[in-house]
């Protein structure tokens, strides 16, 4: 099975969302599917056609945002030869390509108002008519389109049709983002990992440590699955001791301390920055550095959990090479050993 037509997650919204597809699936009406980016919708589209009565049938993509306006309505509805310039020959449209299976729109929200008036008169009567043509082409098509859109926010506002907006939302399907699946970083991110592993020929898959297994859970995912398989292929790979736990992840591919910086900024920014500032205040790949400054009750341990995260965040970094991890830090050596001795974390390296 290819790796982009997996459902993988023991959550229970998650799996109330997969098990309303499956539901909807036999049904040749339209459905919505509704997600942030990364949560998956796509593969929702494909099951709903999989499971579906048109199963053996073309199951058709196209995705709304990636075209130009002007050329929407003819990809969706074909065109006749000589309908505008540069349409030397006739051709069929999305909808003519689906005829008996399944349409998937994606990024329904972006549709111009003359596309989804034509889309409507599509989904009411089962016709479409190519640009350049006076004659309708009957075509069965179900549809089942995707957005992370609030569509009915646009359609009170006049920016999508209410009308087709009704018809297009016989079942709407929300998907859970990554950061409410209690239980499901972990799991995706042990399967993405020993995948990666295996493409990489290791013998054995060694694990995460613990503190990575934290920043992972820890972490907001706000590009829900799709960056959390990134972030876990990216940290198998860039690890080149197979029989050692991975003690390092980078959340953020671009951080680097020699990003460019644009020159409106260079001269206005400040070269420390606080968390006041609201940016910068915390890497991406800190965890749990995160502290909830109006709850501090005990100052002490605050800042000693403060001082565990980074020796222990720059440990992993460094593949626990400690006198790299001193220098890194601004340590001498005896400073950053009487760190780790504080702090336990030689012990924790002998439990990983």
């Amino acid at each position: 099975m290819e790796r982009e037509n997996q459902f993988i997650g023991q959550s229970g919204a998650f799996l109330d969302a997969v098990e309303r597809a499956s539901r909807a699936a036999p049904m040749s009406r339209p459905v919505l599917v509704i997600g942030e980016r990364g949560t998956g919708k796509e593969l929702i589209a494909e099951r709903l056609h999989r499971l579906s009565t048109r199963w053996d049938e073309p199951l058709v993509t196209m995705n709304c945002a990636a075209l130009p306006e002007t050329l929407i309505e003819a990809e969706l509805f074909g065109h006749e030869a000589g309908a505008f310039t540069g349409a030397t020959k006739a051709r069929a449209g999305r909808f003519e390509e689906a005829d008996k299976g399944t349409l998937f729109l994606d990024e329904l929200g972006t549709l111009s108002m003359g596309a989804q008036e034509r889309l409507l008169r599509a989904v009411e009567y089962g016709e479409v008519t190519r640009i350049g043509s006076s004659r309708p082409i009957r075509v069965d098509v179900r549809i089942v389109a995707a957005t992370n859109d609030d569509l009915p926010a646009l359609a009170e506002s006049g920016e999508f049709r209410a009308d087709l907006l009704d018809r297009l939302s016989f079942e709407v399907i929300t998907l859970p983002p990554l950061r409410v699946r209690e239980g499901d970083v972990g799991v995706l991110a042990q399967h993405f990992a020993r995948r990666m592993a295996a493409e990489l020929d290791w013998h054995q898959w060694p694990g995460f440590a613990p503190h990575v297994n934290e920043q992972l859970e820890n972490y907001a995912w706000p590009g829900n699955v799709r960056e959390l398989r990134n972030v876990v292929e990216r940290a198998v790979y860039r690890w080149d001791d197979p029989a050692e736990p991975i003690s390092h992840v980078q959340f953020d591919p671009f951080d680097s301390p020699w990003k460019p910086v644009s020159p409106s900024h260079r001269k206005s920014e400040p070269a420390v920055r606080s968390p006041a500032d609201g940016q910068g205040a915390q890497p991406a790949g800190a965890g749990s550095l995160g502290v909830d400054l109006d709850h501090v009750d005990d100052l002490r341990a605050a800042v000693d959990m403060h001082e565990r995260s980074i020796v222990q965040h720059a440990l992993g970094k460094h593949r626990w090479n400690q006198r790299q991890t001193a220098k890194a830090l601004g340590l001498s050596y005896d400073q950053l050993r009487h760190a780790i001795k504080k702090h336990g974390l030689m012990e924790e390296q002998a439990e990983d």
